[in-house]
């Protein structure tokens, strides 16, 4: 179920002042229906309504070095607050059309230039009408603000692409699944393979097409994971119990690896009370997989469950070890506005930097974990498929 804020929009169901309309307010832009900006780039793509949706380009209305408007990498590298990030958002322009995931109208492939490169770009902006000051806040891509129809748009310099990109992109008879591999493996953010698959501009000629912006990211991190798992599952498993943990703006995140055949299991929790839950009990969802993987989509997690994953896969595969992985999630209520899953993939891969912990037992490790969260560790432990299972299973290597 969605929480309060995003079913609510800023219209104060909760009673109180909307921080996060508050924050966006004062940072909104005062444009009518003409403008430059230099996009990220950033490009939307809807999925009510699909295949026919609302897709576009997102802005701010001033030129510059704009990445850290719409980057996950930046905002957890650099610390950033959720205040700070709202702030960008909130400068932002959603210039907007609807039309079909396979047409090819001039502003389609206007997004699709912006999508090639790594660097903001220039664009001039006509508008039907000038931005409504409105938000649609999302827990898997990040929050999206003052929408406004689109006339046109002019490209004031040129996309500065990657050759690798260039090269990709131009593969008709590659499919999307190798290209992006291809891509990771060649240093290309991930946040910028979500937006060449989302634009349309991956994968067989024939099968082209504008992707959501919410699927494209989900599907590119499940993709690049599940290629590192393959690889993953021929090391040898690690030989004692690792505890790493970090925290950004209100998500506390532990990672227990155990000794054992991979698998992956991601378990949430929600304190009771907060934006994020305003109901009286407290929310714990969970999704696993074992060593043979899963067959259908993390529906309970939903897409954070992909984006840890692939932090997860990274320091692994940089190992050339394999585990029993469970990933614990508390959600405080300092976390009032959703960022995206983006910053859970870099909060994971961040928190595979720092040296991890070397408890002696799982007990030692859940009392560890007590000390640095407030829900008690024992609802994780009695909601967790891996920990249940752990020691019963004996292995033939035991007898010889």
């Amino acid at each position: 179920m969605e929480n309060l804020c995003i079913r609510c929009k800023g219209k104060g169901l909760c009673g109180k002042p909307c921080k996060i309309l508050a924050r966006f307010i004062d940072f909104a832009p005062k444009v009518k229906k003409h403008f430059s900006g230099s996009t990220p780039p950033e490009l939307f793509v809807g999925r009510s309504g699909y295949p026919n949706v609302f897709s576009g380009i997102i802005s701010p209305n001033e030129i510059g070095e704009t990445e850290v408007y719409s980057s996950p990498e930046d905002w957890v590298s650099q610390n950033l607050t959720i205040e700070q990030v709202l702030a960008f958002r909130g400068k932002m322009i959603y210039a907007r059309q609807e039309t079909n995931i396979k047409s090819q109208s001039i502003i389609q492939k206007k997004v699709q230039e912006l999508a090639l490169s790594s660097k903001p770009v220039s664009v001039e902006f006509f508008l039907k009408r000038p931005p409504r000051l409105e938000f649609t806040p999302s827990k898997v891509f990040s929050i999206m603000t003052n929408p406004a129809p689109i006339e046109r748009v002019n490209l004031e310099e040129n996309p500065k692409v990657e050759k690798k990109v260039d090269s990709l992109t131009s593969d008709y008879d590659s499919t999307a699944q190798n290209a992006l591999n291809e891509l990771y493996n060649s240093n290309i953010k991930v946040s910028h393979l979500s937006k060449l698959l989302s634009s349309g501009l991956l994968g067989i000629k024939m099968q082209r097409k504008f992707v959501p912006t919410r699927w494209s990211i989900t599907a590119v991190d499940d993709i690049l994971s599940k290629n590192l798992v393959q690889k993953i599952k021929y090391y040898s498993e690690i030989n004692e119990i690792l505890l790493f943990n970090d925290e950004y703006n209100g998500n506390h995140y532990e990672f227990l690896l155990l000794p054992g055949n991979f698998s992956f299991e991601v378990i949430e929790a929600e304190a009771p009370g907060n934006v994020w839950n305003p109901s009286l009990k407290l929310e714990m969802t969970q999704d696993s997989e074992s060593f043979f993987g899963r067959k259908d989509y993390a529906k309970n997690v939903t897409g954070a469950y992909y984006a840890n994953r692939l932090g997860v896969c990274e320091y692994l595969e940089k190992e050339k070890k394999q585990a029993q992985v469970i990933v614990l999630r508390e959600i405080k209520e300092e976390y009032y506005a959703p960022l995206g899953v983006g910053i859970l993939r870099e909060l994971t891969r961040r928190a595979f930097l720092k040296n991890p912990e070397k408890p002696s037992t799982i007990e030692e490790a859940l009392s560890l974990i007590s000390l640095r969260i407030k829900i008690p560790v024992e609802e994780f432990k009695k909601n967790s498929e891996t920990l249940k299972e752990y020691g019963k299973q004996k292995k033939l290597t035991k007898w010889f």
